[in-house]
């Protein structure tokens, strides 16, 4: 946990010039490329480090003249911890789309599958000549759930075996379980990548129809998964005819920036989808998922299901991701995760000691956590249910029932005061639970 992010030094270096200003010095502030050139960064990780200052009140832009440094406001150091975007600015901004749109009078370009959302994320997924995709090739539904299951009913696969990295989100077990798949569980190790001569023999021995895996972030244990990893995993699936169903739910909130490689670059695109889902980045007000996908099938499936998503919101999402809006507020939420999750260990070190084993992540906001052997963990998620802090139990990432002595801890708000009573709320359903037993 002792690791110093890229836009820590930056945050650090402009903090300096800006206690120089107070003592008289200049007011105005390098520039974006002046400084990413004089620090060897990136002109986002430059970026990302005036935006926290400029939340803090420490920094104001002046449009065409650059940033100046806020000086007499005694502002102070704020906790880089503490600063973690709200979401509701951005649903707020989704709604002054909707609005906006409202007051031109824009009617929605009627047909299934909302046009210009499917276009933006065609376009946001296109890398190459090699790997990329159309506007028919994204299709669209609720949630995860109901787009899992229409996908499982389109390439008949329902009642097939499947191969999922495990630990593996709840709500694609759920929607796996619910198609009475066979889920076969491919553990993880600690440096994020599978097995792969567990997975070569299991692709041997058993008639695996679907593979899910993680894009290059698993979830609930935020560990990124290597390049070696995903090349070897490429060059086996080049020997099976087997589908790739990638798990892109989380990538966007790697801690650093997005990462270079993703598990898509390595296999063939015949046989790749992709399923991701805007909620991550735009709140409960989007809960939409999509599938990118070429085979003909799909699209009959999705018409068929006729989903019912509203026009003008799918308009203003798609407005947001292709003014770099989203992608912006993506880079703010990468900067404040790790110091966010940083301050959730450094708490649950505090309250409970010794007793739980953890890493500080890779990226997301669950924390995974291992229990001492004598709890479950199941008065532990009722002592904190309506807190600052959602437990969830282990054993829902698996259908095997493993990981039962383990938790998946998100901080949901803002204050730390709130945390460390949810914290303590913790230890002692631990402590009951385990005086119980």
């Amino acid at each position: 946990m002792g690791r110093e992010f890229a836009y820590q030094v930056v945050y650090r270096y402009l903090v300096a010039l800006i206690d120089e200003a107070e003592r008289g010095g200049q007011l105005r502030l390098p520039s974006l490329r002046a400084l990413s050139r004089r620090l060897q960064v990136s002109l986002a990780t430059v970026q990302a480090a005036y935006s926290l200052l400029e939340h803090e009140g420490r920094v104001q832009s002046v449009p065409k003249s650059g940033y100046f440094a806020q000086v007499g406001l005694q502002a102070g150091l704020a906790d880089v911890a503490h600063v973690l975007p709200a979401q509701p600015l951005l649903e707020r901004a989704l709604f002054a789309h909707e609005r906006r749109l409202g007051r031109l009078r824009t009617r929605p370009a009627q047909g299934l599958g909302g046009p210009r959302l499917r276009d933006a994320l065609a376009e946001r997924y296109t890398r190459s000549s090699r790997q990329y995709w159309r506007p028919e090739d994204v299709h669209l539904g609720p949630d995860v759930q109901a787009l899992l299951e229409t996908l499982l009913l389109a390439l008949a696969l329902r009642g097939c075996t499947v191969v999922v990295a495990s630990p593996c989100c709840w709500r694609i077990l759920r929607a796996l379980q619910r198609c009475d798949m066979r889920v076969l569980e491919l553990p993880l190790d600690s440096g994020g990548g599978p097995d792969i001569g567990s997975l070569s023999r299991l692709l041997g021995r058993e008639p695996v129809r679907m593979m899910i895996l993680p894009s290059c972030l698993g979830f609930p244990v935020g560990r990124l998964m290597p390049q070696r990893a995903q090349q070897q995993i490429g060059d086996l699936l080049a020997l099976h005819p087997v589908w790739l169903l990638e798990n892109d739910l989380d990538s966007e909130l790697c801690f650093y920036t997005p990462a270079d490689s993703r598990l898509r670059d390595w296999v063939d695109p015949r046989w790749l989808l992709i399923l991701g889902s805007l909620e991550a980045a735009m709140g409960a007000e989007a809960p939409y998922a999509y599938l990118l996908g070429g085979h003909p099938a799909l699209a009959d499936a999705f018409n068929q299901r006729a989903f019912q998503l509203a026009p003008m919101r799918q308009q203003a999402l798609a407005q947001m991701i292709s003014s770099g809006e989203m992608d912006e507020h993506l880079g703010r939420m990468r900067v404040a995760l790790p110091g966010r999750m940083a301050q959730l260990c450094q708490h649950l070190s505090a309250v409970l000691g010794g007793q739980l084993v953890f890493d500080m992540p890779e990226g997301g906001c669950a924390l995974w956590v291992r229990l001492p052997p004598e709890s479950v963990g199941a008065q532990a998620v009722a002592a904190t249910a309506g807190s600052a802090l959602q437990v969830l139990a282990g054993e829902q990432f698996s259908v095997h029932g493993r990981y039962r002595q383990f938790l998946a801890l998100t901080w949901l708000g803002e204050e730390p005061g709130a945390l460390i009573e949810a914290l303590e709320g913790l230890a002692r359903g631990l402590a009951f639970d385990a005086i119980r037993r």
